[in-house]
């Protein structure tokens, strides 16, 4: 039987957060997202992409895009097709998550079996403490002291107090560090040994991502991850030069697809994986965990911002996050 007509729609959603997500460069109340659904044979595919300003994306400029690309994609434009159609960002990765969920539903077969991947499993996510006070940071973190791994975000004004004040509580928890581009050079030199001293597993992007290339030259004391200094498998030569693991964000690759060829190609280049998100719905998270099934260290923690998060989704206890229940996305 010939293919039923492809439809493609979009729309901004909009989910409050319960509490303020405060990190270097501001704080946010609200996740705005970009969700697409195409229906196809009576099956539909869902995506959701997260414009972020550091990037220059808006929700205006996410749905713009995916109008632009509309009638290709209406057409039976594919996953490939759409790598050359968009530049990576929001509105690409909306799409292209639609497509495999479609893709999923139309033919049967779970994404994990499409990609060849393993089954998804429960894993240990990161629980993020934002900045605040020190004293604030504090209360936060032992209300989660026992998850296997937290993440700090921390900014330029007195990041050894904050983090001090988080390891104080959270004995035993691995720790990410995530100043968010906040720092400077003198900054990080002078953090060495505090990060050595409190157990520190990854830093992420402590300096801005347009001025780090004297990385290159710096031995640090604990692993750098490239944050905003990363998006697709094309910054890898350049990256791997500067950093010791990347950080995959599927709103910053413009999708699972091109998600999957930044993790594969750090690894060949023997650099760490860590999988992060945008403060989101657990439409986003579900194809990350393709993602972080392949990573060192995992933070998708977006959906439990929300004050309300989309039925059905991913759900996390302690820090251990599940997949959510067949049907969701990307499978049949």
């Amino acid at each position: 039987m010939p293919s039923m007509l492809r439809t493609l729609e979009a729309r901004h959603d909009r989910f409050a957060l319960h509490t303020p997500f405060r990190i270097a460069r501001g704080a946010k109340t609200a996740a705005n997202v970009v969700t697409v659904t195409i229906a196809q044979d009576g099956h539909i595919g869902r995506g959701e992409g997260v414009p972020y300003p550091r990037y220059g994306e808006s929700v205006a400029s996410a749905l713009d895009e995916i109008a632009h690309v509309r009638d290709a994609i209406e057409g039976g434009a594919d996953r490939e097709d759409l790598l050359g159609l968009l530049q990576p960002g929001a509105g690409r990765n909306a799409i292209d998550c639609a497509l495999w969920d479609l893709e999923a539903k139309r033919s049967g077969r779970a994404v994990a079996t499409m990609i060849d991947g393993p089954d998804l499993t429960s894993m240990a996510s990161a629980l993020t403490v934002v900045i605040d006070t020190p004293a604030e940071m504090a209360r936060a973190a032992a209300l989660i002291a026992t998850a296997p791994l937290i993440k700090v975000k921390v900014d330029h004004a007195d990041p050894a107090a904050q983090l001090r004040a988080v390891r104080a509580v959270a004995h035993n928890a691995t720790m990410i560090v995530d100043p968010n581009e906040s720092w400077d050079r003198t900054l990080l030199e002078a953090m060495q040994p505090l990060l050595v001293e409190l157990r520190v597993a990854l830093l992420e992007q402590p300096v801005p991502a347009s001025v780090d290339a004297w990385l290159a030259d710096f031995s640090p004391a604990v692993p750098i991850c490239a944050d905003e200094s990363i998006h697709t498998a094309d910054d890898l030569d350049r990256v791997a030069a500067r950093y010791q693991c990347v950080n995959v964000k599927l709103d910053k690759a413009g999708g699972l697809t091109a998600a999957l060829a930044l993790a594969h190609g750090a690894r060949a280049r023997g650099l760490g994986v860590m999988t992060g998100c945008m403060v989101s719905s657990s439409l986003s998270i579900a194809p990350a965990l393709h993602v972080a099934m392949l990573s060192d260290f995992v933070d998708l923690d977006g959906p439990l911002w929300l004050a309300e998060d989309r039925v059905g989704g991913v759900t996390d206890v302690g820090g251990i996050l599940s997949p959510p229940p067949p049907g969701f996305w990307g499978t049949p």
